[in-house]
């Protein structure tokens, strides 16, 4: 009997869909003019005319990525009581997520009116019946999302005008609402019972034939309104909603593509805004609102009036909802610094929470960034999809690396059609009694609150919220059996959870260590190139930052303008599909030409400080480093003659090199040296090492070294430690490959069955000798593997213990891994990697789930496996895949995934790898400082000498690493930013060669903390891993 009667409601339902429309007139055909702007810029506006052939009822629109301008005068209907004046249309299908597939911008008399799509077929005419209106829709075919090229036939199957009858639309939210939820609820239940019996009342008064139907429905409608007054509604439980659209900044489109999705979104987010007051709309991400004000201002300035309301909320703290795992920590700062600046410059609005739902991983260093923000709350969701555990809680406080602490909220909304019971939750919530009952019912600490957040509203290619979904909540709200449904803003809900937290008297959970998602590791090694550009120009604007600002000092000048462009290109690429490598080849086309646009204005920056502190002279050079560590670096000086060098009076080590002589130079941070040279016949020392290609040996300094046919290290013996780094009869430097077919995510996940089918890479030819001298020698390895070549030059020094590995690769392979493999003598149950203002320590073992759940790791410049006495480091210069287990050290070199780019990763790759061999733990070895210097070499100028060789900024321990010294955005001082590295309580002094007024501490958005300093030497000190931030104002 229930099984009938549900039954019966849901095609009762299905019918009042239909008829709540009459009086339909159609409008087509359409004046139709493809677009015709060149395929890399967006559209912006109507063209000043539109001529061309029809576009009417059943033609095709076809193509890929395709633009159609259509446009129809017409009269708009005449005003009819209790009925609407509406449009609707068909020009092609949407698909999932506005993903792929048809979209489409309405422009009314010119001006942006709203998005027209699938879900979105609907377009009210409030306020402008019977009057005469152009019509102009700009149409898109959209693209396949990813993979193999696709081309579209969508097809104009409806365009009217019609009526909606308001009261059959009343009725059908209200009985659709019911249907649902009497679908949800336990027979027992009481207001199941009560609202069945309610609307089966209701239905019986609906006489279905033509000539009765609107009368008796809106009896009927009346009929429900009192039977649900009769109904108490005594849920303790609210369900706080808020419209949300995820705009991926680019992902299965390109950035100009999400240019013209925010015109789009926004547009209908303002239309809905007229049609329902209680509407309150969020909105994340800056970059998306720098576009709107660029491409179309009148639309920013309606924007902006409805912020200024309260309807539409502005927050969530980065730019762009950044990947957490390969952005370095300053770059993470720089991400708030930019994106809260932006906010209240243009909306006058401080932001409060960090909005990332849909981040693959989450730093440990976060919560402490977080603080120095004025960040209050981190919210996400992400986490959700782990591959094997379940994070136990949704509201917690997470510590952080420095033991700062953060209030987290994981949004737990189910996905429509997703059993409640299982661990995933989205993002992209509808309002659909299965998502207000499942996100109560998945809350996990019911204990604290009674109350959960539900970001509503289609994404990740934008669409956003829907009249639908709107008059969904207003009559969930109203029904019994469920929880309250209110509209409210994010900032409002965390809000109240920070309230429930502090007044409860139940236990709060804290979360100490990483948030690591289980899932989508792969995206520490997709699209190789566009990690390295990321590592490379995140290290080229701290050492342009440096030297500008030491010349700003001097009196020159500081660019910040292209200072801070080429960073929000930097920040731009670290959206959360751009640099993890999970997008379309077009986008990363796009990054290689934004990526050179932004080195070329750091570039540019750069040389405009360096020609203000140097002066032209002969034979000389100037050297500087941005390093915070100061030791000695070998350096690369352009000279072809013969001669000598010198750093003053001290004659310098040098061997000469291809195109010039490598001279080893004592570095001094922050501060630039001049290097002499002075022709004259010089012997050459003899050579450090001995090289034996036929026995397939090398001797240094430091090691005895050995490597079999293939190329594999056989032998690595350290000297002064007298013991072998490598285990018994394993090998080091093993170029592995692995078969990479993960299950559901090409380009996004590693698998943990990869590991069943490996092979090894062997030589091509046997290994050369490019180089030997005094100071370093260079072994050439030449691999083939299928279609594929690797060359290595194995460089190994007399004054330093690292073993580099420069590598060069020509990549054409489908579904492999590529690694290199160290099977160290280690023993130890965990290792050590770098990761943002600090380190890491992970199990090494696979005791339970927690643990085989991290078998592919991120880390940045380092990892380290040491027992107590030795260890062994293997440092990067742009990789961030590690996988250390047991005595095995690995990284990842490069993946071949084919979806959503099909030749991802195909072409030629050139990066760098360590091997540091060391006693003691990591901080005895210097691993951080050789890291560094790895990733931060010692940049050089010919002909020129420095003007003034002081030190800009001086600490007095290798426990506080200085990060950053740049001009303060606002203010003319300086800004410098320091973290301690080592993990320790530690007492230092922070100095400078220059006089400076006072020294202001300040958090990372340069707001003044209110402690000052005058003394020009401070003494201060840091806990573990914590930040500092000054200004320094400079006599």
């Amino acid at each position: 009997m229930f099984l009938m009667t549900l039954q019966k409601f849901q095609r009762r339902v299905e019918e009042l869909s239909k008829r709540r429309y009459f009086g339909n007139r159609t409008i087509a055909p359409f004046v139709s003019m493809p677009g015709t702007l060149p395929v890399d810029e967006s559209y912006r506006e109507v063209p000043n005319k539109i001529e061309g052939g029809t576009f009417g009822l059943n033609d095709l629109f076809i193509g890929r990525d395709r633009y159609l301008w259509a446009e129809k005068d017409v009269e708009l209907l005449p005003a009819k009581e209790g009925c609407s004046v509406i449009g609707l249309f068909d020009f092609g299908e949407t698909g999932g997520g506005f993903n792929s597939g048809f979209e489409s911008l309405l422009y009314l008399d010119g001006k942006p009116y709203q998005g027209v799509d699938t879900y979105h077929n609907e377009v009210f005419f409030n306020g402008l019946e019977g009057q005469k209106a152009r019509l102009t829709f700009l149409l898109w075919t959209g693209l396949e999302g990813g993979g193999e090229h696709r081309t579209f036939h969508h097809q104009l199957k409806q365009a009217d005008l019609a009526y909606l009858h308001q009261a059959t639309d009343d009725f059908y939210y209200f009985a659709r609402a019911i249907t649902q939820t009497v679908e949800l609820l336990p027979e027992e239940n009481t207001d199941r019972v009560n609202l069945m019996a309610a609307l089966e009342r209701a239905l019986k008064v609906i006489n279905w034939d033509d000539d009765c139907f609107y009368r008796t429905v809106e009896q009927a409608l009346a009929l429900l309104m009192d039977e649900l007054d009769k109904l108490e509604k005594n849920s303790e439980v609210t369900v706080h909603v808020v419209g949300h659209t995820h705009i991926d900044v680019a992902w299965l489109w390109r950035l100009k593509h999400t240019r013209e999705k925010a015109q789009r979104s926004f547009s209908t987010v303002l239309r809905l805004m007229e049609q329902y007051d209680e509407y309150i709309f969020l909105q994340t991400q800056p970059q998306l609102y720098k576009y709107v004000k660029n491409d179309c201002p009148e639309l920013y300035e309606r924007m902006k009036k409805s912020i200024a309301a309260g309807k539409w909320e502005p927050d969530g703290g980065m730019w762009v909802e950044a990947d957490c795992n390969i952005s370095s920590g300053e770059a993470l700062v720089r991400q708030f610094l930019h994106g809260t600046r932006f906010i209240e410059r243009e909306f006058g609005k401080k932001c409060e929470y960090l909005w990332l739902p849909d981040v693959f991983g989450y730093s440990w260093a976060l919560p402490q960034i977080l603080k120095l923000c004025n960040i209050k709350t981190f919210m996400t969701t992400k986490i959700s999809w782990n591959q094997y555990n379940e994070i136990p809680d949704d509201l917690f406080r997470w510590r952080g690396i420095d033991g700062t602490e953060v209030l987290t909220y994981f949004v737990d909304t189910p996905g429509e059609g997703q059993d409640i019971s299982t661990r995933y939750a989205t993002y992209n919530g509808l309002l659909t009694p299965h998502s207000v009952l499942g996100s109560w019912k998945k809350f996990k600490n019911k204990e604290l609150s009674k109350d959960v957040l539900i970001s509503y509203g289609y994404g990740d290619g934008g669409g956003g919220v829907t009249r639908d979904m709107l008059e969904m909540r207003r009559r969930m709200d109203r029904l019994p059996g469920l929880p309250h449904v209110k509209t409210d803003t994010a900032r409002e809900f965390f809000h109240k959870i920070h309230e429930d937290v502090q007044n409860t008297d139940q236990y709060v959970h804290t979360w100490d260590g990483e948030l690591y998602l289980e899932y989508h590791r792969g995206t520490y090694t997709s699209q190789a190139y566009n990690k390295k550009m990321n590592r490379r120009l995140e290290n080229k604007l701290a050492q342009t930052e440096c030297l500008s600002s030491i010349a700003y000092i001097l009196g020159g000048s500081y660019d910040q303008e292209a200072i801070n462009d080429s960073w929000e290109c930097v920040l731009l690429h670290q959206f959360h599909d751009i640099i993890p490598g999970s997008s379309i080849h077009e986008v990363y086309e796009d990054s290689h030409k934004n990526y050179e646009a932004a080195e070329q204005k750091a570039d540019a920056a750069r040389g405009m400080a360096l020609t203000f502190l140097t002066e032209n002279r002969e034979n000389s050079f100037t050297v500087f480093s941005s390093c915070s560590f100061a030791g000695k670096e070998l350096v690369h000086l352009a000279v072809t003659g013969e001669g000598a060098f010198y750093d003053g009076a001290q004659q310098l080590p040098a061997q000469k090199s291809a195109g010039g002589y490598d001279v080893l130079v004592d570095m001094t941070p922050f501060a630039l040296k001049t290097i002499e040279f002075r022709p004259a016949q010089v012997r050459a020392p003899e050579s450090a090492f001995q090289v034996d290609l036929a026995a397939r040996t090398l001797e240094t300094p430091f090691y005895s070294i050995g490597w079999e046919e293939g190329g594999m290290l056989s032998r690595l013996f350290d000297k002064e430690n007298q013991r072998s780094v490598l285990k018994d009869h394993q090998y080091g430097n093993v170029l592995e490959i692995f078969e990479d077919k993960p299950i559901d995510y090409d380009a996004w996940d590693i698998d943990i069955f990869y590991q069943q089918k490996k092979e090894i890479v062997s030589l091509s030819k046997p290994a050369e000798l490019v180089e030997q001298g005094a100071l370093k020698t260079v072994l050439r390895f030449t691999y083939r593997y299928n279609d594929s070549e690797i060359c290595q030059d194995m460089i190994v020094y007399s004054d330093s213990r690292r073993i580099d590995f420069k590598t060069h690769v020509d990549w054409h392979e489908s579904h492999r891994l590529l690694k290199t493999a160290f099977y160290t003598d280690i023993r130890s149950t965990k290792a050590t990697y770098d990761i943002q203002f600090g380190h890491v320590e992970r199990p090494t073992h696979w005791n339970n789930s927690w643990d085989w759940a991290r078998f592919e790791v991120c880390g940045h410049k380092w990892a380290d496996l040491s027992e107590t006495g030795y260890g062994v480091s293997l440092l990067n210069n742009c990789k961030y895949g590690y996988n250390i287990k047991d005595n095995a050290m690995k990284l990842s070199l490069l993946k071949s995934a084919k979806y959503p780019d099909t030749s991802a990763d195909m072409g030629e790759h050139d990066f760098t790898y360590a091997l540091l061999p060391h006693a003691g733990t990591f901080l005895d070895g210097m691993v951080i400082e050789e890291a560094n210097r790895l990733n931060l070499p010692a940049l050089t100028v010919a002909g020129s000498t420095a003007k003034d060789s002081r030190r800009l900024v001086k600490v007095s321990t290798n426990a506080v690493l200085v990060d950053v010294v740049k001009k303060a955005e606002d203010e003319d001082c300086l800004v410098v930013r320091l973290h301690e590295c080592h993990g320790s309580t530690v007492g230092f002094t922070l100095s400078s060669d220059f006089t400076w007024k006072k020294v202001e501490s300040c958090n990372l958005l340069e707001e003044g903390l209110g402690e000052t300093f005058e003394q020009q030497e401070l003494t201060l000190s840091m806990r573990p891993f914590e930040i500092k931030t000054f200004k320094i104002y400079l006599a």
